[in-house]
């Protein structure tokens, strides 16, 4: 866990976009649990449902391998995603959202998700006004997320 995050410039840390693979990265202040506890309250406080909760580093240890905490949120809601998915059915294959926060190796903790505005172009569906709303809401909840 990242136990000296209190002591780090977090402007050297911005959000950045990876354009080519279509994932935003942000850091979080906060350990990988806290960081989807979080999450996971804002998302039904929003009225989506949390449809999973996957602890990759506790599946690891499962079949006897270590892995940083890893943990993925997957939620959403029928008013965000049914305008995309009537756009094009198959945006269906990276729906609902997901939100991974996952520490490196030094120990910094990380909440990244899918580019919205990248899917809609893989989609063809730059043109659907949900994809800046839902855009907006992952933000939100990113930040939200990230902050102690």
């Amino acid at each position: 866990m990242f136990s000296h995050v209190g002591n780090v410039n977090m402007s050297e840390y911005q959000a950045e976009t990876v354009s080519d693979k279509g994932l935003v990265k942000i850091p979080s202040l906060n350990s990988v649990k806290r960081s989807v506890d979080k999450l996971e309250a804002e998302v039904t406080a929003h009225g989506m449902k949390v449809f999973a909760r996957i602890d990759h580093a506790a599946g690891a240890l499962q079949v006897d391998k270590q892995l940083r905490p890893t943990e993925l949120l997957i939620f959403g809601s029928p008013q965000g995603g049914t305008p995309l998915m009537a756009a094009s059915q198959a945006i269906g294959l990276d729906l609902p959202l997901k939100i991974l926060a996952w520490e490196d190796e030094s120990g910094m903790v990380w909440l990244s998700y899918n580019d919205l505005a990248y899917l809609a172009n893989r989609y063809g569906i730059s043109e659907c006004p949900q994809v800046e709303v839902l855009s907006a809401v992952l933000s939100g909840l990113v930040n939200i997320a990230a902050e102690h």
